[in-house]
């Protein structure tokens, strides 16, 4: 499923993320930036320790910011790890909205064109895949209007819910954008 919003592309597909090509990943990461199991565990794993070893030595930052680091052995150059959830592993919709916002602006201001993200905070955190669907197309989309650098912005999810998640989310900004409803 895809939505254009001017000269640039939402979307969403279903796959690894740790198989995107694109400039940029994301990691559902916690705010001392280990990376234990699911998204960021597939990422250790695939990509190595350094990418690990590297996010640890920027952490501990507040929940909500993100980081950048190298990539390691992965196709894509970057992960950036939004600290979506702090120690305590629980994450809320403030938390991964200000995780998704801090990784689009992190990826502008460093003149990435593509970035890919999972569906922030819906393993370990436990957050409602249909809800954070909702939160992060709907800022994606936001950040994307003015973005000068960012042109496309790819949530590639584990699993038919996920997937159908985002791209019903997708569908309804597409849907809005060519009735003229902001």
């Amino acid at each position: 499923m895809r939505a254009s919003i001017g000269d640039k592309i939402l979307e969403a597909v279903e796959g690894d993320i740790t198989s995107y090509e694109g400039e940029a990943i994301v990691n559902a990461a916690n705010n001392h930036f280990w990376m234990g199991g699911g998204v960021a565990g597939a990422i250790k794993r695939k990509g190595g320790t350094s990418i690990e070893q590297e996010a640890v030595r920027q952490g501990p930052k507040p929940v909500g910011q993100s980081i950048m680091t190298g990539a390691g052995a992965l196709k894509a150059k970057f992960v950036i790890h939004a600290a979506v959830m702090g120690q305590d592993l629980q994450t809320d919709s403030a938390k991964i909205r200000s995780a998704t916002k801090s990784a689009l602006e992190l990826a502008e201001s460093k003149g990435i064109i593509s970035i890919a993200f999972p569906a922030l905070g819906t393993g370990v955190g436990g957050f409602p895949i249909s809800e954070t669907a909702k939160i992060m197309v709907g800022e994606s989309s936001s950040f994307l209007k003015s973005s000068r650098k960012l042109k496309r912005v790819t949530f590639v999810l584990f699993g038919n819910d996920a997937y159908d998640s985002f791209a019903d989310e997708i569908n309804e900004l597409s849907l809005r954008n060519s009735s003229g409803i902001k």
